[in-house]
């Protein structure tokens, strides 16, 4: 059983909780001098295995500018993970020192087997091509900012749907609101994965697959833009396929509705022409200062809310069976219980959703 407050997926609160943390961020972004002294002698430790900009620094500041303090390490290579420290002793030994733990992993699934062994909260900051339940947060806030509403949206999702993290959760999230509709745009190689597709189709929701943005942009609310990831790719022929197949240019904004809004997770490489940062739709980087507060907002609320206490592992162990997915953090961590979910004939892994038929 788990004592803590952990958010590594977008399911591990209600909507009810999501909305909550959106007006928090409201009222702190309004005010952020009430928020001030909120954290005075709490420590959040952030532990990032890939790098990162706007997520380690939008936590450090946001905890910083509640009056807290942080510690961890932005580079593996200057801790003992370089010297073969598993993942668990690592977050056991930083969790003692930690009122909250913040992780970004490159293995899928790593956030859950974290929670599994930590003496304090675990937040999910990006594991993997998995899932960023943060940004999603984050991308709700700029929703409700921009549009005024999470419902009742055409929202396009643009570029690698296949490893985005961010597309993943946002999907995820999305979906519980009602009548929004998802037009997804990418090659058949990065598509969005099955699993995604089914909650979509489990909450009712709707999406179709076009292969360019020129044939949808004209009815989008919000078209979201990711980066073609060259970290996610096996080799480097294949990213060279990939990378510049997409670009929102200024030419076709102008199809665009007057009210659609462009955001992005960021980092951007080559798939949003720099031109398109004058127009006023381009919200992207308003969606990245919004990071700040709706992680002032998790942080509070995640020690301040009562914990719910259940098991992180629901399914049925399997020890002779193991996951498929090359990038799932049981590769690795040898310890970690083989958990699935049993549908049937399908076993689902319970860090990384990998799909596996009996």
């Amino acid at each position: 059983m788990n004592n803590f407050n952990n958010l590594i997926d977008m399911d591990d609160y209600t909507v009810s909780q999501w909305n909550e943390i959106i007006s928090l961020a409201e009222k702190i972004k309004a005010n952020p001098m009430e928020y001030s002294e909120k954290c005075r002698g709490k420590i959040m430790a952030t532990l990032f295995y890939e790098p990162s900009t706007r997520t380690q620094m939008s936590f450090q500041a946001a905890m910083i500018r509640l009056g807290g303090n942080i510690i961890g390490f932005d580079n593996p290579n200057n801790s003992s993970v370089a010297k073969g420290e598993s993942l668990k002793d690592t977050v056991k030994i930083v969790s003692s020192y930690s009122d909250i733990l913040v992780m970004r992993h490159s293995q899928e699934g790593s956030a859950k087997a974290a929670a599994l062994c930590a003496d304090c909260h675990i937040i999910n900051a990006g594991d993997g091509g998995h899932l960023h339940p943060t940004q999603t947060l984050t991308d709700l806030l700029t929703l409700k900012t921009e549009l005024r509403r999470l419902d009742n949206l055409t929202v396009g999702l643009c570029g690698d749907l296949k490893y985005g993290r961010t597309t993943h959760s946002l999907v995820k999230a999305l979906s519980s609101f009602p009548n929004n509709r998802f037009v997804l745009i990418s090659t058949p190689s990065l598509a969005l994965p099955s699993y995604i597709k089914d909650v979509i189709r489990a909450h009712g929701s709707s999406f179709t697959e076009v292969d360019t943005i020129d044939e949808t942009i004209k009815d989008l609310d919000m078209l979201y833009m990711t980066r073609i990831q060259r970290e996610r790719f096996a080799s480097s022929e294949e990213y060279e396929r990939q990378k510049d197949v997409y670009c929102l240019t200024k030419a076709k904004m102008q199809y665009a509705r007057p009210n659609m809004i462009v955001m992005h997770p960021l980092p951007r490489v080559n798939e949003i022409e720099v031109a398109v940062d004058d127009d006023p739709r381009a919200a992207y980087f308003r969606q990245a200062n919004n990071g700040m507060y709706v992680r002032m907002a998790l942080i509070l609320f995640t020690l301040t809310e009562k914990p719910k206490i259940r098991p992180l592992l629901m399914g049925e162990i399997h020890n002779n069976v193991c996951c498929t997915n090359s990038k799932c953090v049981t590769q690795t961590e040898k310890y970690l219980p083989h958990s699935f979910i049993n549908r049937g004939d399908i076993l689902i892994c319970e860090y990384c959703d990998e799909r596996i038929l009996l």
